[in-house]
């Protein structure tokens, strides 16, 4: 069975989207994810090049077989955390491994930002992106009736983890 990875970039320490990505992430894969990048946890080795605790979170994120990329909506796209993050794949890093692009937000305005704006960044970088991207909004983040159809459809063409 295949490594399953979470990726956050929000500023704020196990927030709601690390919640939602983690939820996402289990029910993908029936299990846990065993890889979780909090990325606000990796500082200012973000900011240059070389860092050694920001190579080994990329790494283990290039070999997971299934990544779910997660931000809040900032400004109408995603966090400039999760950018700085990104930045550090190297190119086709992510070839093989299936993405998914998560957002929450806070209304329905930019509900097609993960597809959009994230997706594109990942199938750069190599990834597959075979389902559509998920926007959530914050409040109903978990909410069954939203989660639960979208889930069914991914998990047809998602790989197994």
């Amino acid at each position: 069975m295949g490594t399953v990875a979470v990726v956050v970039g929000n500023p704020k320490p196990k927030s709601r989207t690390f919640e939602a990505a983690m939820l996402v992430a289990e029910r993908l894969a029936d299990r846990p994810p065993d890889v979780v990048v909090d990325v606000v946890d990796l500082g200012p080795g973000l900011l240059g090049w070389g860092d050694p605790a920001v190579a080994e979170a990329v790494a283990s994120v290039c070999a997971a077989s299934l990544v779910v990329v997660a931000s809040p909506t900032y400004k109408a796209t995603y966090t400039g955390l999760l950018k700085l993050f990104l930045d550090q794949v190297p190119t086709d890093g992510l070839a093989g491994v299936g993405a998914v692009p998560l957002m929450l937000g806070a209304g329905p305005g930019h509900a097609l930002a993960p597809e959009l704006l994230l997706k594109p960044v990942l199938v750069e970088l190599g990834a597959t992106c075979p389902t559509r991207a998920l926007y959530l909004l914050d409040s109903d983040w978990s909410n069954e009736e939203v989660l639960g159809p979208w889930l069914a459809t991914a998990r047809t063409q998602l790989p197994r983890p």
